[in-house]
């Protein structure tokens, strides 16, 4: 029996809770019915601000595309290590998979300073008279903003594919691409098993989003291959230089050794075991300028293979084409959401105070 009166205790605070709070919600109810002018005139608030936003903001134009990063990993360089080694070169790391650059890295690579930098420093249009960081300036108003500055106080402009720049040019080329970097690049990967990437722009001028992306896209995808298959490159360019400095001598000594072959026909017998040594020397250069000629010629092929394995593939799935997505605000949705956030904010505050009120009053 004691142990069952805890239990009916708590059934019978159930419905008096119930009751409480029903009879709370009832009164609450009842006084915002009787502060319906205040809230009235909060929704009233509320259209104002949704119409004052509708009216100070701006359209935008988003800008996307989907591309592909497909990383050759050969098992193994052994190959080209082994041939290469003999000629003191090096293909270490060839196809061993443990790069630094891979395909997820593109992600950072897209929000690089430096790589956004060079983007914004193309040319606009072909007549290569502004670059695109001169229109992003002109359509967010901020070369009107910067000359009626007073630290800066006049025209500023980014001049294409330029090295240098004043210390004020470069603080501000920076903020715009801080500002694109945080509000206006997105950049993600939709499936993590996949190697599919996705990158989005926006803003205030079509055309500008629409060449941002492409130009962003190419700079990177160029700074990444040529990162990934550097070393490989090199070992190519190294082997080439070889083999035509060879071919050079073997083509010398070919001469050398027809010339000698030819003295022999001529020579005084007295002198014939002279041009006959002449003529063995030149043979024997010959034959071995050719057999380093010929594993050159491999190594090089063989090369050659390797640093095609090793280019990764970056392949475009969907361009962004014009028109572009056009990201604008409706009059009437601003206005009433704005008026729906005033009156639900003046609801919770007038509750939220109505204690303090009450007691105040009493």
């Amino acid at each position: 029996m004691q142990q069952n009166s805890p239990n009916r205790k708590d059934q019978e605070e159930v419905p008096y809770l119930l009751d409480a709070v029903l009879i709370s919600s009832r009164k609450q109810f009842k006084f915002l019915l009787g502060s319906w002018k205040l809230l009235s005139f909060l929704a009233m608030i509320g259209l104002l601000l949704g119409l004052g936003y509708w009216y100070i903001k701006h359209d935008t134009y988003t800008a996307s595309t989907t591309f592909v990063v497909e990383d050759t990993k050969p098992s193994s360089g052994g190959i080209a290590s082994a041939l290469a080694g003999q000629l003191g070169l090096d293909l270490g790391g060839l196809g061993s998979g443990g790069s630094v650059l891979q395909g997820d890295n593109v992600l950072e690579l897209l929000k690089s300073n430096s790589l956004l930098k060079k983007t914004l420093l193309t040319a606009y249009d072909s007549s290569n008279k502004i670059s695109l960081a001169d229109v992003y300036a002109t359509s967010y108003g901020l070369k009107n903003k910067w000359e009626n500055d007073k630290k800066i106080g006049r025209t500023i402009s980014f001049a294409i594919n330029s090295k240098t720049f004043s210390r004020v040019e470069d603080s501000l080329l920076h903020s715009m691409m801080k500002r694109i970097i945080e509000k206006e690049l997105t950049i993600s990967k939709p499936d993590k098993k996949l190697s599919l990437f996705s990158l989005q722009i926006t803003t205030r001028d079509e055309k500008l989003s629409l060449l941002i992306c492409e130009r962003l896209l190419k700079v990177t995808t160029d700074f990444y291959i040529d990162t990934k298959t550097k070393r490989v490159r090199g070992n190519v360019e190294r082997l080439q230089e070889r083999v035509d400095s060879i071919k050079g001598l073997l083509n010398r000594k070919t001469l050398n050794s027809i010339d000698a072959n030819r003295q022999l026909l001529d020579v005084n017998p007295a002198y014939a075991q002279s041009g006959e040594l002449n003529v063995e020397v030149s043979g024997r250069d010959k034959m071995v300028q050719a057999t380093i000629f010929a594993e050159l010629t491999k190594s090089l092929e063989t090369s050659k293979t390797s640093l095609l394995q090793e280019t990764p593939t970056i392949q475009v799935v969907d361009n962004p084409e014009l028109p572009l997505k056009k990201n604008e605000v409706i009059l009437i949705e601003a206005m009433l959401l704005g008026a729906a956030l005033s009156f639900i904010t003046g609801a919770f505050m007038l509750i939220f105070f109505q204690p303090a009120t009450q007691n105040s009053e009493n």
